[in-house]
């Protein structure tokens, strides 16, 4: 039991890499909070999972880019658990839309979840932290381009790699920052992709194949437990071999 007693909060975790983790930390032992802002039928289902499995878990409604919303939801799980051991900025969207479609209302909703809310989240996180890891979920879309339908998501990933960088430099020592950078995987977010894109994309992953939420989930987990204890600032690419 790795994380046994310790308080963990997932952003975006009613589904997709959000639920693998946080039932993975649960099997774990941890305390987990599960952020959602529509999936509500999800996110309750998956604490009452959590429970069977014999740990703790509540989950909390909060737009990440709301900054009052999360001032709310780490009051919360203050008044819960009374701590915060483990941050992972999950919580992300994208607009699958042509540049000359794509709107600055689309592209700043897309900054705003996916990069400022992760500020948001550690500003507010770290204060409850002594000692704590943080881990941001990025996409290998963040280092090269997905293309022009993604944009927007693109650099906001990117953005996310940046911040974990500084971030590292700036709590140190007592707060670890690290990103995972998964390829494609075998979410909602994927699930109506075309047939032919599947096919094409496949191609160039090395093991021939979209990867498990879990296989990601698992990643994560070892970044936050102590046999990481000396990674820092690290960008660990979950891709599968992508070329």
């Amino acid at each position: 039991m790795r994380f046994k007693n310790k308080v963990v909060l997932i952003t975006g975790s009613s589904r997709g890499i959000g639920r693998a983790t946080a039932l993975e930390f649960a099997k774990e032992g941890a305390n987990v909070v599960i952020n959602y802002v529509k999936s509500e039928k999800e996110a309750n289902s998956l604490v009452n999972e959590i429970k069977k499995i014999g740990s703790n878990a509540i989950a909390v409604k909060c737009d990440v880019s709301k900054e009052n919303e999360v001032k709310e939801m780490i009051e919360k799980i203050i008044k819960t658990f009374t701590k915060i051991d483990i941050l992972v900025n999950n919580a992300g969207i994208v607009f699958d839309v042509p540049f000359r479609e794509r709107t600055v209302d689309q592209w700043k909703r897309t900054l705003e979840v996916n990069l400022i809310g992760a500020f948001i989240c550690c500003k507010h996180v770290v204060p409850h932290m002594k000692k704590g890891k943080i881990v941001n979920v990025s996409s290998n879309n963040g280092i090269s381009s997905g293309g022009p339908y993604s944009m927007d998501y693109d650099a906001s990933k990117a953005g996310l790699i940046n911040l974990t960088n500084t971030l590292a430099q700036e709590l140190s020592p007592n707060i670890q920052v690290n990103s995972v950078v998964p390829g494609w995987i075998n979410t909602d977010m994927n699930k109506d992709l075309p047939k032919d894109l599947i096919k094409k994309e496949t191609e160039r992953i090395y093991l021939k194949r979209f990867a498990k939420p879990e296989e990601i989930a698992k990643v994560i987990l070892f970044l936050c437990s102590e046999d990481a204890s000396f990674i820092n600032g690290s960008i660990i690419k979950v891709d599968g071999g992508y070329n």
